[in-house]
């Protein structure tokens, strides 16, 4: 047998051109959907954190995270919060920018979530007692599926202040990378006056330590 004769013979259709994949437009649709909605939701796969922290931030945040768990930024060093806007759980429109001039206290919450009832009294205590001094809470609800448990968790706590609904986390993506931004439920934020990110937690709230944040904010002139 000539060496010819014993060499593998190639197949046909190793020999093709192979047809290209085509893939149908609504699968394309439905995967852009998929990716843009679990982008949405990795921003709130954490749930609330522990107490405790560490002492500084990392990168250009500026800000420092004190042992309790508390970030706060100096006053010439603090990034504009978000435009955060859109409709209340009862609701309403609301739209952040109308506080401007007031100390914002922004708590993200869920009615599903253990640590939001835990803190849930703390915040209502405070937000009556800081209403005269030109301070504004707002709640941003999330993940509740529907307004309906939000609600009932608002009128069980009664809670004074207007929460926006947000159930995909929208509201969150639109904090910027390296601020103070909510990377945990429950999760508050205070606001100053100038509308700039002043202090941060990703925990549940005593009173005491929602006061420790508040307070310097709220005396800044």
């Amino acid at each position: 047998m000539s060496a010819v004769s014993r060499a593998p013979q190639c197949s046909n259709r190793a020999n093709r051109t192979p047809r290209p994949h085509r893939t149908h437009p609504s699968r394309v649709r439905r995967r852009a959907a998929l990716l843009a909605a679990g982008t949405a939701v990795a921003a709130l796969t954490l749930s609330a954190c522990g107490s405790g922290g560490t002492s500084g931030g990392s990168g250009n945040t500026n800000f420092i995270t004190s042992t309790d768990g508390i970030a706060t930024v100096k006053k010439d060093e603090r990034k504009p919060a978000p435009d955060l806007s859109g409709e209340t759980l009862d609701g309403k429109q609301l739209d952040m920018a109308a506080y401007k001039g007031k100390v914002v206290v922004l708590n993200i919450w869920g009615s599903w979530c253990a640590p939001c009832r835990a803190e849930a009294p703390n915040l209502v205590k405070v937000a009556e007692d800081t209403a005269a001094k030109d301070v504004q809470f707002i709640g941003i609800n999330t993940r509740d599926t529907s307004t309906q448990p939000a609600i009932a968790f608002e009128k069980q706590y009664q809670v004074p202040y207007p929460s926006l609904y947000d159930p995909t986390g929208k509201l969150m993506l639109r904090f910027e990378k390296g601020t103070l931004n909510p990377q945990a439920i429950p999760s508050t934020i205070i606001v100053d006056r100038d509308g700039k990110i002043a202090a941060r937690a990703l925990q549940a709230l005593s009173e005491e330590k929602l006061r420790k944040m508040l307070d310097p904010v709220v005396a800044e002139k």
